[in-house]
């Protein structure tokens, strides 16, 4: 035998954390001083965390599956004569390369830990692993142990749901046939294999989500091949997420087929358990392309929204053609677009710029490339770094509008020359209020304006824009939104805090209430207003945040909730497709026809990864049959300033004046 690696005894790797070691087997009764002779399934017990925590151990036995820059993992080459709750595999610890291939026999002496991903205050669950002192080589060209086939009429199946009791995975004994966390921890650094998977995600940051046997069984699937969402936003527990630590992954779309079986070993990292293939799998096409929508009919105004990610001068060229193709060919350039993720000129460098004049400039001339209409823009800019994002980049909400099918925006105050006069606020953080206009309607005081910027709700993150406009001579009032985005402190599937929760959630509902009461007191001022809310909620179907949108008193319509589920989602992370963008409407509008949809041309594919799919309705509209109240004024009319009198009901509308057609930036 011949010793190949050796490391001095790590007091605790990075990341490390000192755990309470739960006695499951007799190796632990051993003196807690002295070194315990033991197999891999003493060291990984029957639960999420070693009995042998913090232990030293010595002769742990298995042969070498896989080999990574700091370790390696190896498995007890005799299976266990049941379905074991304990693993027989592990992560070795060794600080660097070892000298060990995969095949080779060894023995490892060591210190047994519990390894947190993300740190000791993350919401993950900790990896159990030997940080070796030694590693002994006793033979080479050993066969693998056989791997376990994960779905498939011969494979294991995970348990088909979350439990919904509250647990702690790393004090509580959990159940494998039961509890898709157990299954998952039971086979915790061993060979594990899925056959002819399909894609459930796209391609994102070395991670491919699939399903094996082809998604066979697999329910709540979305109509072109992704995986829905479960209650709560918990994935389909036979989801595997394959990782590229080992081998490069292919670029997949959802829906792409991954033929044959695919070998590797079950780890767990940031993203929860991730099997990590050994050999890069083969793909075929799953046939998957991008949508698109119908342009408007003569009648219908339609508006959209379209989350830009970040878009600033330093995207690349490609990625703004892609997003002006959103627009032009996806959404069929849509008379109004809400946009979200306009960064500022300088994008994410933190110097104090928050103009985007050179961001919107560079969208509105791709668009224009692909074919679009000419488009004018309306935003406020925010104060430098007031309003959460990337840092440096001020991102914002905005409106894109095109003229030339009867829409008008109600610049209030008129123009950006009017910004610092007397009686002009700072727009960053006015209100826009709402007042009546004397005919039974309701006129905002700003437009654009913010919807109650100081709530705290509203803190370090994008504030509501509220903009007036008129189409034919009917009045609009729409509203983008950008809410309180997800954070890593909310858990993953399979972390710490279980039954899953996102305490990021508590904030958007804080959102949704102060939103809620702007548009009740719109529709108190006027019942048949025509109020469009739209942008990235951040939070899907049924959520406590949607409902009181559509509560009564506020009676929104979410459109979405009109689609058949497969077909409700506008994001795609790690396989779980949401419905995280919405769009709603007014009673006075839903009673109107309208066609809505989801264009999915983004989150399904590799090359956006990351990206929501945009979305459009189209609501028919006649003209109005007489003249509203509010016009688009001239530059400096004060009778437009945000402190002005609303007219009398027996003032007669003043004239219409056209609106110039060169785009207007922030």
């Amino acid at each position: 035998m011949v010793a190949v690696a050796t490391a001095a005894v790590l007091a605790a790797p990075l990341g490390a954390v000192v755990l309470p070691a739960v006695v499951l087997s007799s190796a632990a009764h051993a003196d807690p001083g002295a070194a315990v002779s033991a197999r891999i399934r003493d060291v990984q017990g029957a639960g999420h965390v070693s009995p042998l925590n913090g232990r030293s151990v010595t002769g742990v036995g298995g042969v070498v599956t896989a080999v990574t820059d700091s370790g390696f993992w190896m498995q007890d080459p005799a299976p266990a004569k049941t379905t074991s709750a304990a693993s027989s595999g592990i992560f070795v610890f060794t600080r660097t390369r070892p000298q060990v291939r995969p095949g080779d026999a060894v023995r490892v002496d060591g210190r047994v830990s519990e390894f947190r991903p993300g740190g000791p205050a993350s919401s993950n669950l900790s990896r159990t692993e030997i940080d070796a002192s030694e590693t002994v080589v006793s033979s080479h060209d050993q066969p693998l142990p056989p791997p376990v086939v994960l779905g498939g009429p011969k494979g294991r199946e995970a348990p088909s749901s979350f439990p919904t009791a509250q647990r702690d995975p790393e004090a509580d004994q959990l159940d494998p046939k039961s509890d898709p966390l157990a299954f998952y921890t039971s086979l915790e650094g061993m060979r594990v294999r899925v056959e002819n998977a399909v894609a459930v995600g796209p391609t994102r940051d070395g991670a491919l989500p699939v399903l094996p046997a082809g998604g066979a069984g697999a329910r709540d699937r979305t109509r072109r091949g992704g995986s829905l969402a479960r209650a709560g936003g918990l994935p389909d527990p036979a989801r595997i997420v394959l990782g590229d630590a080992l081998a490069p992954l292919p670029s997949a779309d959802v829906g792409d087929r991954l033929p044959g079986p695919v070998d590797g070993v079950l780890d767990y990292t940031v993203a929860g358990f991730v099997l990590l293939p050994t050999s890069t799998p083969a793909r075929t096409d799953g046939g998957v392309k991008p949508q698109a929508a119908p342009p408007a009919g003569r009648d219908e105004l339609s508006v959209g929204a379209l989350n830009l990610e970040n878009l600033s001068p330093d995207t690349p060229s490609d990625q703004v053609g892609d997003l002006a193709g959103d627009l032009v060919d996806g959404l069929g350039s849509p008379d109004l677009v809400t946009v979200t993720g306009v960064e500022d000129n300088s994008g994410a460098f933190d110097d104090g710029t928050v103009a985007a004049d050179q961001t919107v400039a560079e969208l509105i001339t791709a668009i224009s490339a692909a074919g679009g209409p000419a488009y004018e823009w309306r935003s406020i800019a925010p104060h430098d770094n007031a309003d959460g994002g990337e840092h440096g980049g001020n991102g914002r909400l905005g409106f894109l509008f095109r003229t030339d099918r009867g829409l008008a925006f109600s610049d209030r105050p008129s123009r950006s020359s009017d910004l610092g006069a007397p009686g002009v606020p700072d727009l960053a953080v006015a209100p826009t209020r709402v007042r009546p206009d004397g005919r039974g309607g309701a006129r905002l005081t700003l437009s654009p304006g913010r919807v109650a910027p100081a709530d705290p709700a509203w803190t370090e993150t994008r504030k509501p824009l509220a903009g007036e406009l008129t189409w034919r001579g009917r009045r609009l009032i729409v509203i983008a939104n950008h809410w309180y985005g997800r954070t890593s402190a909310d858990p993953i599937a399979y972390g710490r805090r279980q039954p899953f929760d996102r305490p990021s959630e508590t904030r958007r509902e804080a959102q949704a209430r102060s939103l809620a009461a702007f548009v009740r007191t719109l529709r108190r001022t006027a019942p048949d207003a025509n109020v469009i809310v739209t942008g990235n909620l951040g939070t899907g179907d049924g959520s406590a945040a949607l409902r009181a949108l559509t509560a009564p008193g506020v009676g929104l319509r979410d459109l979405a909730s009109g689609l058949a589920p497969q077909d409700r989602y506008t994001a795609d992370s790690g396989g779980v497709a949401e419905d995280l963008d919405h769009i709603l409407i007014s009673p006075a509008l839903a009673k109107r026809p309208h066609r809505y949809q989801i264009v999915h041309r983004a989150s399904e594919f590799a090359d956006r990864a990351g990206a929501h799919d945009p979305s459009v309705v189209r609501i028919t509209l006649t003209p109005s049959p007489a003249p509203p109240s509010t016009r688009v004024p001239r530059p400096g009319d004060p009778a437009n300033r945000p402190d002005a009198p609303s007219p009398p009901p027996d003032t007669p509308p003043p004239a219409t004046l056209p609106l110039p057609v060169t785009p207007r930036f922030p």
